[in-house]
């Protein structure tokens, strides 16, 4: 007999690589962590796109639907034009840093010197490398609930441990000063303040920020570093105004700033965000970004100049039809029995707690016992997606986007609705 490796030569070389290899064996950092959910849900909204499936995912990625101001588009043409290609500073050029120093001077009343700002591949990347910074075993973070997927997961990277600080529908989901203070321990070294919110659309006043400021200044709590993501900063509805975090009396020595390019700017594709915070801070986490991407893209680096040099007026306008937007969600959310929904202040997400259908069977007799298996059988049975509120530490919720078309917004909330009426019409299996 002729050896099978004359006819299938590619295979028995594989199978031959394989027996070579060693044994798989995967880091503890990366198997103690989460796949962030929303990623996961939009890569399988793409892969059902791609077999021809007609699939509304535009309410389940935060990535608004308008594109950045016209100033950007032309300096990113300019910049590739120009050759201004090549890799920059790894935080960021000195123009861009200037841009950021006069924008949060003008903007958020805080002032920070070009070498206390630091130009990262996104936000994200920010968030990481300064939790990275200052985070170690033994630290704890606090991380108030319902949160941002990613947050959890980069304290564990950091070898720190989430502890999660809940807040409630009733009040907005608004951080509560008196449960922050009870939480603080000797051991706490962070906290983050998502503001406003993602995934709730929570939008803190400054009466409130007060209040957790004046929990951090008494003399037993001044050992916590705050982490403010401001990413969606701008996106504030019924007339409230952000305040930086930064910008509250003797807060500035101890927040951590986060903003960008990505919701507001609608650059996401970008990935452009920044860190402002004292030197050394800056200094560290720059040290860390020099061992992970170095710069963020040159091309990027110089939009994000002429976007923030732009006709903020553009964005203006963006902002009062996402909150035209909001409004019609919620009037079609209210629509349907038994889901509640608080009013989002800001960002661009609405957050309805579904639970009522939790334990009810669908028309195959599947029992639908959390948000992640509704959301599932909302996408295989009626081609929408939403993201489960397991994400965000809230299972009895769901998360949407309604930085997306009218029509896509009623769409999906209309078959929703359909879904859960179905829900409803079965018997209630015993859970």
């Amino acid at each position: 007999d002729l050896p099978s490796s004359l006819f299938f030569p590619e295979l028995t070389r594989s199978l031959h690589l394989c027996a070579m290899a060693p044994a798989l064996r995967l880091s503890p950092m990366v198997t103690d962590i989460a796949e962030s959910t929303t990623v996961a849900i939009f890569s399988k909204v793409t892969d059902m796109k791609s077999r021809g499936e007609k699939v509304n995912g535009a309410l389940c990625v935060g990535q608004p639907d308008f594109p950045p101001p016209p100033d950007a588009i032309k300096a990113t043409e300019e910049a590739a034009a120009k050759g201004l290609t090549s890799y920059t500073g790894v935080g960021g050029t000195l123009e861009l840093r200037q841009a950021v120093s006069e924008y949060l001077k003008k903007e958020k009343q805080v002032a920070y010197k070009t070498d206390e700002i630091m130009i990262a591949s996104g936000g994200k990347q920010a968030i990481y490398q300064v939790v990275m910074a200052l985070c170690q075993k033994g630290d704890e973070v606090l991380v108030p609930a319902p949160y941002w997927t990613s947050y959890p997961d980069i304290v564990k990277l950091a070898g720190a441990a989430p502890v999660i600080l809940e807040t409630t529908a009733e009040h907005g989901y608004a951080i509560d000063a008196k449960a922050l203070a009870a939480a603080i321990k000797p051991t706490t070294r962070m906290l983050i303040v998502c503001n406003p919110s993602n995934p709730t659309g929570c939008a803190m006043s400054q009466q409130q920020l007060e209040a957790l400021a004046d929990v951090l200044r008494k003399p037993e709590n001044q050992h916590v570093y705050v982490l403010s993501d401001e990413i969606y900063e701008r996106i504030c509805f019924d007339g409230l105004e952000h305040v930086s975090f930064a910008a509250l009396k003797d807060m500035w020595d101890r927040t951590l700033t986060i903003n960008g390019f990505s919701k507001a700017f609608s650059m996401t594709g970008y990935r452009l965000g920044y860190l402002a915070a004292p030197k050394p801070i800056v200094q560290a986490a720059t040290k860390l970004q020099s061992q992970i991407t170095s710069c963020a893209s040159s091309i990027g680096q110089y939009a994000g100049i002429a976007a923030l040099k732009s006709d903020l007026g553009y964005i203006d306008e963006k902002v009062k039809e996402l909150q035209e937007k909001r409004d019609m969600a919620l009037e079609l959310l209210a629509s349907i029995p038994d889901v509640k929904c608080p009013t989002p202040g800001g960002a661009f997400y609405l957050f309805p707690d579904v639970s009522a259908y939790f334990g009810r069977s669908t028309s195959d007799g599947e029992v639908i016992k959390d948000s992640t298996e509704l959301c599932l059988h909302l996408l295989a049975e009626y081609k929408v997606a939403l993201v489960p509120g397991d994400a965000f530490g809230a299972e009895r919720c769901l998360r949407l986007s309604y930085a997306a078309t009218k029509d896509n917004i009623k769409d999906a909330i209309s078959k929703l609705g359909t879904c859960l009426q179905a829900l409803r019409a079965s018997k209630k299996a015993r859970m």
